[in-house]
């Protein structure tokens, strides 16, 4: 990890990467106390690591995930996923009033896409300066 990253991530983190990953925490919590949503409660956890520390890594689509995880993210889509994008965009707009915090408000606003479509995507690895949907 470049020494860049690491400075973005501990500024991320104490401007609004905890208490957004704090949210998928709890989503995925209840998720998980049904069966049925357990699938949906490990796809909240893996977006609470990514939006927990965001910058170097980035969101891509798993291109064997089918019909089930396209099913899974429309209701995904329906019960959390609107409300958790919801939720980036009313922790960027404050970001973005001031100088330093509009890199993290695009950050922020990048993270939307893997809020709403979680399932058949991944976290991995990248040279990008900004977490990213590829």
């Amino acid at each position: 990890m470049r020494l860049i990253d690491f400075i973005l991530n501990v500024l991320w983190l104490v401007l609004c990467g905890f208490w957004m990953a704090l949210g998928y925490v709890v989503g995925g919590l209840i998720a998980c106390i049904t069966i049925i949503g357990i699938p949906f409660g490990v796809a909240a956890f893996r977006i609470a690591g990514f939006v927990l520390w965001p910058f170097g890594r980035t969101a891509v689509r798993r291109p064997d995930a089918g019909a089930p995880s396209t099913v899974g993210n429309v209701v995904w889509f329906v019960f959390a996923g609107l409300w958790l994008a919801i939720g980036h965009i009313v922790t960027s707009i404050p970001l973005f009033c001031s100088i330093i915090g509009i890199p993290f408000g695009w950050a922020n606003l990048k993270l939307i896409p893997i809020s709403i479509m979680p399932l058949g995507a991944e976290v991995v690895p990248t040279d990008q300066k900004f977490a990213a949907w590829r």
